[in-house]
């Protein structure tokens, strides 16, 4: 009896492998739901206890105290406790898993064993979150959920030209530039984050992201402004959509001035009329985004007769990401690396960027500046971003989390017809538009 059970459970399990050779074959996701899932979940727990042992997640172990004939004995216990796993129902991508946090762990003490969860479990990407206070949740993807290439669809046709279009009050400045791991599309929304900076090393995607947000932006009614002290060999090339640009520090010092001023006359003008953005204006102003490449040579000086035009750049910029977001300003910073040795104005500027990007960097540093202040679980996913990775970046959304994103793929060349596409929507603004980029006069009153 017992022979012929064992039978039936070997012939079972045949039946069960050969039917998952056909599947992962045909059918991928099924394959995942029918053999990869209850796979993962035998492995999930089987060695739950020996990876918490392993990687310091256990907690103290307790003291048992046993009487005998009158007399206390005092004995170590041997299974230390361990947190308690809870694996959820299997998703088309991969599962999702809840722990119960011991007492006195924390959220970046399981970050640090995703990868190590990854090769025991044998899943392509573990990622690691704190939705609630005392429990971790474990997002488990069978396979990159990201695919190779994100390229643009060449039969969508571009938005219409229209000079005479003006912003609502309640119009969302939320372009799409790229999908997140978890499928959903990566969406920059910048009327609820502000301000952002981007850093990446060459070749790491951080210009691809730049072309993408400019196509993005191109057709909407907003001002779009450009600081390149590379000579402006990166931002040029959206020159007929640029109401300004300046190519080195001495322009920089006096657009981020112009710029301010504006910022303090729609100051004025909410004042007057007793609202607190510019939003809430009867006559809405155009938008402005500014674009600040290679934010470092901002704050680096040669020698001291520059002391006082870095001064000028910072606290201009330090002071516009502080007033800027209820006046319609919007920056977006970007470098190769952000470190404190740049001063203290850079680190003040960080304080205000509420958006980060972070694509493959060169150093800790620049990850952990970039990241650490809000989502620590997330540099080291950062720092595991390699050369084969370009496009992919580790990015903040705007309810508070992060995720592993790419932008779409978009070359110079997109963005340059883009711009002149619609350099016809370019406002002019005061004080701040030079001849070279003086298009048709769309500024609002």
């Amino acid at each position: 009896m017992i022979g012929n059970l064992l039978l039936t459970l070997l012939g079972l399990f045949g039946v069960w492998a050969a039917v998952g050779v056909v599947l992962r074959e045909r059918w991928p996701v099924w394959y995942w739901l029918v053999v990869g899932y209850p796979l993962t979940v035998v492995r999930m727990y089987w060695h739950w206890r020996a990876l918490c042992m392993q990687r310091g997640l256990t907690g103290p172990a307790a003291a048992n105290r046993l009487f005998l004939g009158g007399y206390s004995v005092q004995a170590q216990a041997v299974r230390p406790p361990v947190p308690r796993l809870i694996v959820g129902r299997p998703t088309r991508d991969g599962l999702r898993a809840r722990v119960l946090m011991l007492a006195g762990q924390e959220v970046h003490e399981y970050a640090k064993c995703s990868g190590a969860m990854e090769q025991i479990w044998r899943v392509h990407t573990v990622r690691v979150s704190n939705p609630q206070r005392r429990w971790v949740e474990l997002r488990l993807y069978h396979s990159d959920p990201i695919p190779g290439v994100l390229v643009r669809d060449p039969d969508q046709p571009p938005p219409p030209v229209d000079p005479s279009s003006r912003p609502e009050k309640d119009m969302r400045l939320a372009p799409v530039i790229g999908v997140r791991e978890d499928g959903a599309a990566w969406v920059i929304d910048f009327r609820q984050v502000p301000h952002r900076m981007v850093v990446g090393i060459t070749r790491s995607g951080k210009s691809t992201l730049l072309h993408a947000l400019v196509v993005a932006l191109a057709p909407l009614p907003v001002a779009l402004v450009g600081i390149d002290l590379k000579g402006g060999l990166e931002l040029s090339v959206y020159g007929s959509r640029l109401s300004g640009l300046a190519t080195d520090k001495k322009e920089a010092a006096d657009l981020l001035g112009e710029l301010l001023r504006l910022a303090e006359d729609r100051m004025a003008q909410c004042r007057a009329a007793g609202v607190q953005a510019v939003w809430s204006l009867s006559a809405v102003p155009p938008p402005v985004f500014v674009f600040v490449d290679e934010v470092a040579e901002l704050y680096l000086q040669a020698d001291s007769s520059e002391k006082a035009l870095r001064d000028r750049c910072a606290s201009a910029l330090l002071r516009l990401a502080q007033i800027g977001a209820a006046l319609g300003f919007y920056l977006i910073v970007s470098g190769q690396r952000i470190g404190s040795d740049l001063g203290t104005g850079v680190t003040a500027l960080r304080a205000q960027l509420g958006g980060r990007v972070c694509h493959r960097v060169a150093d800790k540093e620049t990850a952990e500046m970039t990241l650490g202040d809000i989502a620590p679980e997330a540099v080291q996913v950062a720092l595991m971003l390699s050369p084969a990775h370009q496009g992919f970046a580790v990015a903040t959304d705007d309810a508070g989390g992060w995720s592993r994103v790419r932008s779409v793929l978009t070359s110079a060349d997109e963005a340059a017809e883009a711009a002149a596409r619609y350099a016809v929507m370019t406002p002019a603004l005061p004080g701040i538009t030079r001849p070279e980029f003086q298009g048709d006069d769309n500024g609002w009153s």
